[in-house]
């Protein structure tokens, strides 16, 4: 439903704040095509937690037996290898540079969780130029492993190389909070993604609530402005409780999902990780600019 009204951002800010409609319902099907899923998760906004939902949900999946790969795409301010508490002697900048392959890079996880790293405190790749988005797609294609599941951890707002990574990913997850700010940029950034790079579906997770209300009263009011002003559609994944030990899982660098493996937060990390197995396969590319494009073309030769 693409709206043709010409309303301003300001008004269509509003509008999400105020609109409180009733939630829909949520369908999963069962797991399908063993084919490699690649997930882009993202936000509007830093601070709302989201590099902790790639590294606890990467471990939820490994822990399911799934063959994980972290792609950590924040070229400029990475720092997924510090949350698992991990030194890695080699990242994503020396790939770009040409110094060294992209096997190279990938370092060990906890359990069989593979991470490919990226640099810190630089700027040499923080806008990647055609030819490198181009070595990168054909270097994950190439690679030998064979990985169910990938996650991209991108930079938060709406930065070039967000941009990038989530048009290259057959699946986009928007993390936010119930926090006004951080719902008004989760829609910014959607509303970017559909209307300059034609994005019509999305996954929400909502971080960091009290009660189970408060995240669909997220979803509600992300899904009727949408609805309204955008032509994309929202699914709900599910939600990540407050928890005061994430705080000190981030001082141990470890993980709180294996740090309290029974704690609420950890068991809301299997749920998410449960259904995204279930979820069925994206095997239709966006385009010809998506990781393991060839593969995706393989599987649907051979349906």
């Amino acid at each position: 439903m693409t709206n043709s009204s010409p309303h301003t951002s300001t008004d269509q800010a509003k509008t999400l704040r105020d609109l409180n409609p009733q939630p829909d319902s949520v369908s999963f099907q069962q797991e399908g095509n063993q084919s490699t899923s690649v997930y882009s998760i993202t936000s509007g906004k830093g601070g709302v937690g989201k590099t902790a939902v790639v590294a606890n949900l990467a471990y939820a999946l490994t822990c399911k037996g799934k063959r994980v790969l972290i792609l950590d795409a924040d070229l400029g301010l990475a720092n997924i290898d510090v949350v698992f508490g991990l030194t890695p002697e080699y990242n994503l900048n020396h790939f770009f540079s040409g110094e060294k392959e992209l096997h190279d890079i990938i370092i060990d996880g906890p359990l069989s969780l593979k991470i490919l790293p990226a640099g810190s405190g630089l700027q040499n790749f923080t806008r990647l130029a055609s030819h490198h988005k181009i070595r990168l797609l054909n270097a994950l294609d190439s690679m030998d492993d064979h990985f169910d599941f990938v996650l991209i951890d991108t930079e938060a707002g709406i930065s070039e190389n967000v941009t990038y990574f989530n048009t290259a990913a057959q699946e986009i997850i928007v993390v936010t909070t119930p926090e006004p700010t951080a719902i008004t940029d989760a829609y910014a950034l959607m509303k970017l993604l559909s209307t300059q790079y034609h994005e019509k579906k999305f996954n929400l997770v909502v971080n960091q609530i009290r009660t189970e209300e408060d995240a669909l009263d997220v979803y509600r009011k992300l899904t009727m402005v949408s609805n309204r002003y955008l032509d994309i559609s929202i699914d709900y994944l599910g939600s990540i409780p407050e928890d005061r030990q994430m705080v000190e899982s981030i001082r141990k660098q470890k993980i709180i999902s294996e740090l309290t493996p029974e704690s609420k937060i950890s068991q809301a990390f299997k749920q998410l990780a449960t259904r995204i197995c279930t979820e069925p396969p994206q095997l239709t590319p966006k385009g010809n600019i998506q990781f393991f494009w060839n593969k995706l073309l393989n599987v649907e030769d051979n349906r």
